[in-house]
């Protein structure tokens, strides 16, 4: 099942997410949304129900993942699955580190997810530069080979940003700006109402 917005928000009220998270998973969605309805223009088949959804639980288990320092990608995808959210339970166990791409001329929800995710620092849209920035000084000092892992996966992201522009009508230095100017079309891309304003 792919659970409403209204759902989304009843199911961070549930596990406590912090108005922090939620605000940063508002503004992934919002990102991930502009991206969907972009690829979907390009003739990708994607659903946005889908993207919506997963943005905005991506974060569900980090709340709690903060005392328990669980992994919040995995605790994330088994609260989807124990909500009975299938769908959404693979994106959001991919949302940190990017597992398998289907091609590099292709996309899937969990690609689009991953990506904006890493485009939002707390609520502000940033470059992958800045986010990989942010994260190398918060997490990267915990040896153990972190450091290059992290870098690693925004490299791995930085070669999804370059094809994913390559069928988007904007380049990602635009992303921000985009979003601010065109909500109207993006409330069109689902039934014309925007449910996360």
């Amino acid at each position: 099942m792919v659970p409403s917005i209204k759902t989304c928000f009843q199911l961070m009220d549930r596990y406590e997410m912090l108005d922090n998270i939620r605000e940063h998973s508002i503004v992934v969605a919002k990102i991930a949304r502009l991206i969907g309805c972009e690829l979907m223009a390009a003739g990708e088949p994607i659903s946005l129900d889908t993207v919506i959804a997963a943005a905005l639980l991506h974060d569900i288990a980090k709340t709690s993942c903060l005392v328990t320092k669980k992994d919040h990608a995995e605790e994330g995808r088994r609260i989807c699955l124990q909500n009975g959210l299938e769908e959404i339970a693979p994106i959001v166990a991919e949302h940190v580190v990017l597992q398998n791409r289907i091609a590099d001329d292709r996309f899937s929800e969990k690609e689009v997810v991953y990506y904006a995710d890493k485009r939002v620092n707390h609520h502000s849209i940033v470059s992958l530069e800045q986010r990989l920035a942010y994260i190398l000084e918060r997490y990267g000092g915990n040896g153990r080979g972190l450091e290059q892992r992290i870098t690693d996966n925004f490299n791995q992201c930085k070669a999804l940003e370059r094809a994913l522009f390559r069928k988007l009508s904007f380049a990602p230095e635009a992303l921000a700006l985009r979003l601010e100017e065109n909500p109207p079309q993006l409330a069109q891309c689902i039934g014309g109402h925007d449910d996360l304003a």
